[in-house]
């Protein structure tokens, strides 16, 4: 089975704290300095606060309960809010970054304090590898055996997703402004501040545009994971009241599943016990695979 232990909140609660930590940090940093990198990051980890407070967002609209208007629920909602972050990333994160570099191109400033700037990148670069070894434990406990890049493209969890790529451009674009600043103070030249916070601002936007592309499935209408259906096209097989699995369609709901399947049932005496039989097989796979939420059976025994 696939791991489904993963608890996103976890990971989500230790960016934000992370992130304000850092935020605050950097941002003093880059009034005393002047370091445009400085001033990149510092921008980029309060946009990743407020990333984070909406993720927690969608996390709670997604577990409304169903109702007339909305009879699946509001599990999607999540990836709206999650490609929302992406768009965040991309814009305040990415695109600012690279504004802020292009003007450090053209109105250099000098460093000030440039080793209360390397102090605070240090303290960033620790606290952000403490969130991204904490996110990293939740991303291993939902792919276990999977390659990581299979994973980033097969996983439903939305934010989990977002987490992952928010930390991981947060570390390396903390280290890109550490050799920036770095170089800047062992040469001089303040052509490494700008270069360096292009940098980040690629970075970012490639990292959005990876991530949106993932969430856009999943807004469109993903199925399972391709092993999770696996697994539940083999649990179905291996039932004793299904003879044959004609069709099987399911759809990723947010945290939850919903299931149709089309199955030739072994024969039953009366319509009472392929009923029976049915429910038995729907209670049974939502009893194996946790998040099944909806289930529809159609048997095909015309015959």
């Amino acid at each position: 089975m696939s791991g489904h232990a993963a608890n996103p909140i976890k990971a989500i609660l230790l960016a934000l704290g992370a992130n304000f930590a850092i935020f605050v940090a950097k941002l003093f940093a880059a009034i005393v300095t002047g370091s445009g990198a400085m001033m990149a990051e510092a921008v980029h980890s309060l946009a990743d606060c407020g990333n984070q407070g909406l993720l927690l967002l969608g996390i709670r609209q997604a577990k409304r309960p169903p109702s007339d208007e909305f009879p699946l629920g509001w599990g999607r909602a999540l990836y709206f809010w999650s490609f929302l972050v992406a768009i965040l990333l991309f814009s305040v994160g990415g695109m600012f970054s690279i504004y802020e570099g292009v003007h450090k191109l053209t109105n250099p400033e000098p460093l000030k304090l440039p080793w209360l700037a390397m102090g605070v990148l240090v303290f960033g670069i620790v606290v952000e590898g403490i969130s991204m070894r904490g996110c990293m434990q939740e991303v291993n406990k939902a792919r276990g055996d999977q390659q990581l890049w299979t994973w980033f493209r097969e996983t439903r969890s939305s934010e989990l997703l977002v987490i992952f790529g928010e930390d991981l451009a947060a570390l390396v674009g903390l280290c890109l402004a550490a050799l920036a600043i770095g170089a800047t103070m062992l040469t001089g030249n303040l052509m490494f501040d700008a270069a360096g916070t292009i940098a980040i601002g690629t970075l970012l936007i490639v990292v959005a545009v990876l991530v949106a592309i993932e969430v856009k499935a999943l807004l469109i209408g993903q199925g399972m994971e391709p092993r999770r259906r696996d697994e539940l096209m083999g649990f179905l097989k291996t039932r004793p009241e299904v003879a044959e699995v004609l069709n099987l369609i399911t759809l990723q709901m947010g945290p939850d599943v919903m299931v149709a399947v089309k199955a030739r049932m072994q024969p039953t005496a009366s319509g009472e016990q392929l009923i029976a039989a049915i429910n038995t097989v729907e209670e049974a796979m939502k009893t194996e695979f946790g998040d099944v939420r909806w289930s529809f059976f159609e048997p095909d025994n015309a015959d």
